[in-house]
C-alpha cells in the first residue's frame, strides 16, 4: 500500500492484523530476553506491511525502554515514507539527510531516521549522540551497506527488516551480521487470508544461453541488451501483452536503459500508451511520469532498476518481467509491486520472458529461508541453469488459447516419445516434425468455420511450436541455434500448406 493507504488503514481499525501483533509480540521476546545487542532478521514479504509493524515496534520501545531508536534505510525515498508512517502512529522522528549538517535538537527526538552514508558521515562529525540508542533498525536489510555502521552501535538490539534473507552481495552473507532469523508469514498464506492478491504466471520460453553472468552474480545489462533488443524478443513481449495484459495497468521489467527504450517505441508504434523511466530522469520527470501512470487506467510503464523498492501503486494488474535475473530478491521485489490487494483488483498477472518462475519457483511457492539463511551459497548454487532450464521446458497452453481449440480432445505432442519410436523403428527423425504439423494443421481446421479462420489460429500457436521444435532440436544434441531458428519458421510455412491441404480434404469428405 502507498504511504497514505496505510495510515487511513491503521487510522480506520486501530488495530493491527493478526499475523503482524504475533510478530510484534515474537521479536519483543527477544528484546526482553536476549542479549542488549543481539542481532535479529526479521522476513517477511512484500506486501506484509512491514514498515507498520517496525513502526508499531517502534512506538512501544520508546515507551517501555526510554531508550532512542535509529532507523536505516538505503534510499531517500524510504526515509520519507518511514518518517510519515512513524507519525502516524504517534512517533516522533528526525530524518537525517544530506542537507542536515547539523542537529540541535536532537534531545527533541526519539526515533532518528536516516540514510546510511548521511548517518555515517554525521557519526565521523560527532553530530549525532547515540549513547542512548537502544534499537537499530535497518530496513531492506539484504542491501550489506549497513554492515559498516553496526560497529558503531555495539551495546544495540539491532532488528534487519526484509523480504529476502538473502544478501544482495553473495560474498557477505547475512548469518555474518545476524544471530537469529524470524520468518514470518509465508506469501502463499497472505494471498490465502486475502491480504495480498492472487497471482497468475504465464511463462514463455526464452533461450538465454547468450547471456553472461557478471562480477555481481546477475547477467550482465549488455547481454541481456543483446538479446532482449532483438525483433523475435520485442515481438514475443507485445504478443504476451496483447495476450494477457491489455487493458490493464502494466509495469515492464527490463535489465537495460537500452531495451527499455526500444520497448517503448515497439509500444508506441502499436498505439499503446507507454512512458520508459530510469534513474537518469529527474525528480521532476519522474513525478510526471508516476503521476500519469496512477490516473492512467490501460497505462504501461517500461522501467530500469529504479522501481523494485520505494514504489507502490496498488491498481497494477498486470507485472512483465523482461529480463532474467538470477537475484531471489529482485525477482520477488519486481512481482511484489502487483501483489497489493485492492476492493476491485484481487487478482494480476505475471508475464515471465526471463525463465525466472522456472529458475526460483513460483512466486507464492514456499521458500526455506532458515535454510537460504544459514547456506546462502549452497542455494544459489543449486539454482537451475539456463541450458537445463531451457531443455525441460515444457508449454502449458493459456486457458484463453486453449478454447479456441475447444473441439480438439487432445492437444498434447510429446516430441521425445515421438523422436525416440522414430529413431526404434529406424525411420528418418524428420517425421517427427510432419506429425507434429499435421496434428497443429487438424487442429487448426476442427475449430474453424473457413479456410481463413484455420490460417488465423495457426498465428496464435507460435509458443507451442517454438517449444515444440526446440525440444526436437534437443534430441539432435548439436543444433545450432540458425538451425533451431529455422526449425521453427520453416515450421510455421509447412503449417499453412498443412492447413490447406487438410482443409480441402475435409471439404471433399463432407461432398
Amino acid at each position: 500500500m502507498k504511504t497514505k493507504e496505510l495510515l487511513k488503514d491503521y487510522e480506520e481499525k486501530k488495530q493491527l492484523y493478526c499475523y503482524q501483533l504475533g510478530d510484534i509480540d515474537a521479536i519483543f521476546d527477544r528484546i526482553d530476553n536476549k542479549p542488549s545487542n543481539h542481532h535479529l532478521l526479521y522476513q517477511l514479504p512484500t506486501g506484509g506491511g512491514k514498515t507498520v509493524i517496525f513502526s508499531e515496534i517502534v512506538r512501544r520501545y520508546i515507551e517501555k525502554f526510554d531508550k532512542k531508536v535509529v532507523i536505516l534505510t538505503h534510499r531517500i525515498e524510504l526515509c520519507k515514507q518511514t518518517s510519515k508512517i512513524l507519525k502516524g502512529f504517534d512517533v516522533k522522528n528526525k530524518i537525517i539527510n544530506s542537507s542536515i549538517k547539523e542537529i540541535p535538537d536532537q534531545e527533541d527526538y526519539s526515533c532518528f531516521v536516516a540514510m546510511v552514508e548521511t548517518l555515517k558521515n554525521r557519526l565521523l562529525d560527532e553530530k549525532l549522540e547515540i549513547d542512548n540508542v537502544g534499537l537499530v533498525i535497518i530496513d531492506e536489510a539484504h542491501y550489506n551497506s549497513f554492515r559498516k555502521l553496526l560497529s558503531s552501535f555495539k551495546n544495540s538490539f539491532v532488528l534487519g527488516v526484509t523480504a529476502t534473507p538473502l544478501s544482495s552481495n553473495f560474498k557477505l552473507p547475512m548469518y555474518e551480521n545476524y544471530n537469529e532469523l524470524l520468518v514470518g508469514e509465508s506469501i502463499a498464506s497472505l494471498v490465502n487470508k486475502g491480504y495480498l492478491a492472487k497471482a497468475t504466471t504465464y511463462s514463455y520460453d526464452v533461450g538465454l544461453t547468450s547471456l553472461k553472468i557478471g562480477i555481481n552474480g546477475d547477467y550482465t545489462v549488455k547481454s541481456s541488451d543483446e538479446l532482449y533488443t532483438n525483433i523475435a524478443l520485442q515481438e514475443k513481449l507485445v504478443h504476451a501483452y496483447k495476450n494477457h495484459c491489455l487493458g490493464k495497468k502494466t509495469l515492464i521489467f527490463n535489465n537495460g536503459i537500452k531495451t527499455s527504450i526500444q520497448v517503448l517505441e515497439t509500444f508506441k508504434q502499436a498505439g499503446f500508451p507507454i512512458k520508459h523511466l530510469d534513474n537518469t530522469n529527474s525528480n521532476e520527470e519522474r513525478k510526471m511520469i508516476l503521476d500519469w501512470f496512477k490516473n492512467t487506467p490501460d497505462a504501461i510503464l517500461t522501467s530500469v532498476g529504479i522501481l523494485t523498492t520505494g514504489f507502490d501503486e496498488p491498481t497494477v494488474e498486470c507485472i512483465i518481467l523482461n529480463r532474467a535475473t538470477k537475484s531471489l530478491t529482485l525477482y520477488l521485489q519486481m512481482i511484489g509491486r502487483g501483489s497489493r490487494n485492492l476492493p476491485n483488483k484481487n487478482t494480476f498477472a505475471i508475464v515471465d520472458l526471463g525463465n525466472n518462475a522456472l529458475r526460483f519457483g513460483l512466486w507464492t511457492d514456499p521458500f526455506d529461508w532458515h535454510h537460504i539463511f544459514k547456506y546462502p551459497e549452497q542455494y544459489i548454487h543449486n539454482l537451475r541453469d539456463d541450458m537445463e532450464i531451457e531443455r525441460y521446458f515444457t508449454y502449458k497452453m493459456p486457458p484463453e488459447i486453449r478454447a479456441l481449440f475447444s473441439k480438439t480432445n487432445d492437444i498434447s505432442f510429446d516430441v521425445e516419445l515421438e523422436y525416440k519410436l522414430a529413431v526404434q523403428s529406424l525411420q528418418r527423425p524428420k517425421i517427427v516434425i510432419e506429425k507434429s504439423i499435421q496434428q497443429h494443421a487438424e487442429m487448426c481446421v476442427d475449430n474453424s468455420e473457413n479456410l481463413n479462420q484455420a490460417k488465423a489460429l495457426a498465428k496464435i500457436l507460435d509458443e507451442d511450436i517454438e517449444s515444440r521444435m526446440r525440444h526436437y532440436a534437443n534430441c539432435l544434441n548439436n543444433a545450432t541455434k540458425n538451425y533451431k531458428d529455422w526449425l521453427i519458421e520453416d515450421y510455421k510455412i509447412k503449417l499453412i500448406i498443412a492447413i490447406g491441404r487438410t482443409y480441402r480434404i475435409r471439404i471433399m469428405e463432407s461432398e
